[in-house]
């Protein structure tokens, strides 16, 4: 069966937000783990060196593209356990990230938001984020990874109406 697309847009004042979110089946601290600690985060998204706390700076590679590209990141925000946002940049552009957790029934919510300039085109983002938090709850569950393409071309209608 296909994934189906969940994200939303939102218009904001400085421009849109694209907000995913997921239920992991965790306590806060060990979701904070899975969003935070290199090893964990490279086995749905990428490794990282450098500095990992507010006002550093990492280096991503990633797992899942062709060749592994590598990602400058900084660390804007860090509320341990809580909010974590960065800025990057790679050759595709740049990335405003933020990601909250918050106790929920059963586990943790995730909450994705890349804010986004009038210019990205969220038919392409929202579909390659939908497959990085897939991958994050494949991982903590110890299920198989889906292909990038089961979800890339068929969300992007979804998210191109989505605007």
């Amino acid at each position: 069966m296909s994934p189906e697309p969940s994200g939303e847009v939102e218009r904001t004042a400085g421009g849109r937000d694209l907000i995913l979110r997921r239920d992991l089946p965790l306590e806060p601290d060990q979701a904070w783990a899975w969003i935070t600690e290199s090893g964990k985060t490279g086995q749905w998204f990428g490794t990282w060196t450098g500095a990992g706390e507010a006002g550093g700076e990492i280096e991503v590679t990633m797992v899942a593209e062709e060749g592994n590209p590598k990602s400058a990141m900084k660390i804007n925000a860090c509320e341990p356990g809580r909010s974590y946002e960065v800025t990057g940049s790679d050759e595709s552009g740049g990335w405003n990230l933020e990601l909250k957790l918050e106790e929920g029934e059963g586990g943790t919510r995730l909450t994705f938001i890349h804010h986004l300039g009038e210019e990205d085109k969220v038919e392409m983002i929202g579909p390659g984020w939908e497959f990085y938090l897939d991958h994050l709850l494949a991982a903590i569950e110890g299920n198989e990874k889906k292909d990038f393409s089961e979800y890339w071309p068929a969300m992007g209608p979804y998210y191109a109406e989505l605007g």
